[in-house]
């Protein structure tokens, strides 16, 4: 296990099913993930694959469901052809979304593992907190 997971969180001012939705909607997902294509039967042990354009080539994101516990944690592993490693299960990371409610809605972290120093954790941090920004921007809507 990785002492050096990136992390993101956001506080959104909606109830915990509405974040869940938006985590789990493809339709949703697309409008904060960059129009990625999300096909998954959401069953643990399910395939996921995350469809998608960057810097103007096709990539294919895959991973296997972990964890579907509605609405309070998902988890999945994660690989992306774009790290430039090698398909294998040491290059796969591990994803999980927590929501918490809070008083005024639900609180919403992501933790990734697989990263191998803090400096390699901090992009994926940012890339991860833009993310969640844009999904708490698309349910406050």
């Amino acid at each position: 296990m990785s002492t050096f997971p990136a992390r993101a969180e956001t506080e959104v001012a909606a109830p915990a099913e509405m974040v869940w939705a938006a985590l789990t909607s493809p339709e949703q997902i697309a409008h904060y993930m960059h129009g990625s294509r999300v096909t998954t039967t959401s069953e643990v042990g399910a395939p996921i694959t995350w469809d998608g354009e960057y810097d103007g080539h096709s990539c294919q994101d895959r991973g296997t469901v972990l964890v579907y516990d509605e609405p309070r944690r998902l988890s999945m592993t994660h690989y992306s052809p774009m790290m430039g490693r090698p398909d294998e299960p040491e290059s796969y990371h591990t994803l999980v979304y927590t929501l918490a409610r809070t008083g005024t809605g639900t609180r919403l972290t992501l933790t990734q593992d697989g990263n191998d120093s803090g400096e390699q954790a901090e992009p994926f941090s940012r890339n991860w907190q833009a993310m969640l920004d844009g999904l708490k921007e698309l349910v406050e809507r």
